[in-house]
């Protein structure tokens, strides 16, 4: 099996539409590595050698490719959101950023920890000490202010800029950067001409991190949108890598590049558009502080706050979690039929090795699995869904209500039975809500969805009968690559809405949905609500 190659492996899945297995090329491979949970004691003794690194890529001049700042404008030029290559791509990332930790903190086991969050909701009391924050006093000589950041990084980045090549430069233009000045203006928050403090990746050092190690709880919607409900239905519900229905998809939308939005709506997955958005905003003060400025982890240069790559490795972890789940039911766990070749063959051209060299172009397929970095995790929440089930096939039966939406409110008769289901465990319902993000680069990145609340209730706090989750964007709206287009999102709803609670004594039983700005002391105006379908998802 060895003397497979990948791509006889992709060409071969592709004819047979199967693409669910590994490439036998990295199967035979083990795993030298094991990640930990950051709150266990091989996670904390990990830290140690994460500062020691840190230390050393502060360090480093602003020409060389693993400068700290230098690799969080890898993400920035680069990253994908909101489409199928988020995860594969974040594998790839912070895969070599484990690897240059470990070149250059001098450990050869070191291991990037996971922060479990649904598990423990506050960040780690460690990750406030030295340089594991990005308020110390050792990043103060490059973000103090602006024109401290500009001077350090601008000449540089420029001079970088200068050799991309052209499939780099093509790349670029598609993430709306046509020119260096494009990609700067994002850097101070320059959109259309005008300055946007929301808009910023700069964040000077002392506003760099909202929470605080004596406020370091995540706040009440965010671990709502980390709670077990949210992240086991991420986990449970999708029974294929990636379909239009996409509450059945693992993956967010289907789209022609990874640099690239979606011909029509964006459709995010329930992992990324729940706990993966609201962590990076409840961190940089998203809902607090609006509209901005924020700190490092609500923009694409995240990556300066080291606890991105704690969240990203908790990511990393569940779609792994997802892809054993779905090899010990018989499912896929990747794209099937024709479309696994055009997923594997998206070329990534910006990543750089531990010896700061770019190692691309790299192509998607090279990331499948873990084992291309060497390592595998400890148990975290999820591992539970890892097993056959009785009833898991690639199609749950469902049933589906699609609301009426007048004035911006969405109505709807769901059924008791569907309901009395969902009570006993028996299914999910699932609200998939469907609003345009906003025009106003200002505006709120957050959006309460709201059941069955009198009209003057227009602010719910997590603990409201009325209050079904928080819908979240991640980073400010880039114009350039249309994303001003209508989204959806996939809402888990609980079982403690006062609408199931009092359910009807008849055959349905009634629901109004709004969605309404998340915060009293944000600009922007209530979303506009274009559709909200509710399904009934059977549960395995």
């Amino acid at each position: 099996m060895t003397n497979i190659t990948r791509r006889d492996f992709i060409l071969a899945s592709t004819t047979a539409l199967a693409g669910s297995a590994i490439p036998p090329v990295f199967a035979s491979e083990s795993s030298k590595y094991v990640r930990y949970n950051v709150t266990t004691p091989e996670g904390q003794e990990m830290l140690k050698s994460y500062i020691k690194g840190i230390k050393v890529m502060l360090s480093l001049p602003a020409d060389h490719p693993n400068n700290w700042f230098r690799n969080a404008f890898i993400h920035m030029m680069d990253c994908p959101h909101g489409n199928w290559w988020f995860y594969v791509w974040h594998r790839a990332y912070i895969g070599y950023f484990e690897e240059t930790i470990r070149k250059f903190s001098g450990n050869d086991n070191f291991t990037l920890p996971f922060w479990d969050w649904t598990e423990t909701p506050e960040i780690p009391s460690t990750m406030f000490d030295s340089v594991l924050s990005p308020t110390a006093k050792e990043y103060l000589p490059y973000t103090e202010n602006l024109a401290v950041f500009t001077d350090f990084i601008k000449p540089e980045l420029s001079n970088y800029w200068k050799t991309l090549t052209p499939s780099q430069r093509k790349q670029q233009a598609e993430r709306g950067y046509n020119t260096f000045e494009d990609l700067w203006n994002s850097v101070v928050g320059i959109n259309d001409g005008q300055g946007i403090a929301g808009d910023m990746a700069y964040v000077n050092t002392l506003g760099a991190r909202f929470l605080s190690k004596g406020n370091p709880y995540l706040d009440p919607k965010t671990r709502f949108d980390v709670s077990p409900l949210v992240v086991g239905a991420g986990i449970v519900l999708p029974t294929t890598f990636y379909e239009e229905n996409n509450y059945m998809s693992f993956a967010s939308s289907k789209t022609k590049s990874h640099t690239v939005s979606p011909n029509s709506a964006t459709k995010f997955s329930i992992l990324e558009g729940f706990p993966h958005n609201k962590v990076h905003n409840c961190i940089g003060g998203v809902s607090h502080t609006d509209p901005g400025p924020y700190g490092n982890m609500t923009n694409f240069l995240s990556p300066v706050d080291p606890i991105f790559f704690l969240h990203h490795a908790n990511m990393d972890r569940l779609w792994d979690v997802w892809s054993r789940k779905q090899k010990a039911n018989g499912l896929p766990d990747l794209p099937n039929g024709s479309d696994l070749l055009n997923y594997v063959q998206q070329r990534f051209e910006f990543f750089v090795d531990s010896n700061g060299k770019h190692v691309g172009p790299k192509e998607a397929g090279d990331f499948l699995s873990t084992n291309i970095f060497h390592y595998k995790y400890a148990d975290g929440f999820g591992e539970k869904f890892v097993k056959p089930y009785k009833n898991h096939t690639t199609r749950s039966t469902i049933s589906t209500v699609v609301a009426k939406v007048q004035n911006n409110i969405a109505t709807a008769a769901i059924s008791n039975d569907d309901i009395k289901s969902h009570l006993n465990e028996n299914s999910q319902l699932i609200a998939e809500i469907v609003i345009p993000r906003s025009n106003n680069s200002s505006s709120s990145r957050e959006y309460d969805v709201i059941v069955n609340a009198p009209d003057h209730i227009t602010q719910v706090d997590a603990d409201s009968p009325y209050y079904a989750g928080t819908i979240a964007f991640f980073g400010p709206k880039m114009k350039h690559m249309n994303m001003s287009h209508d989204t959806v999102f996939q809402v888990p709803l609980h079982k403690k809405l006062q609408a199931f609670t009092q359910m009807g004594q008849g055959n349905t039983t009634s629901f109004n949905i709004r969605v309404v700005p998340s915060n009293t002391t944000q600009h922007s105006s209530v979303p506009i609500l274009k559709a909200i379908n509710i399904q009934s998802v059977k549960l395995p």
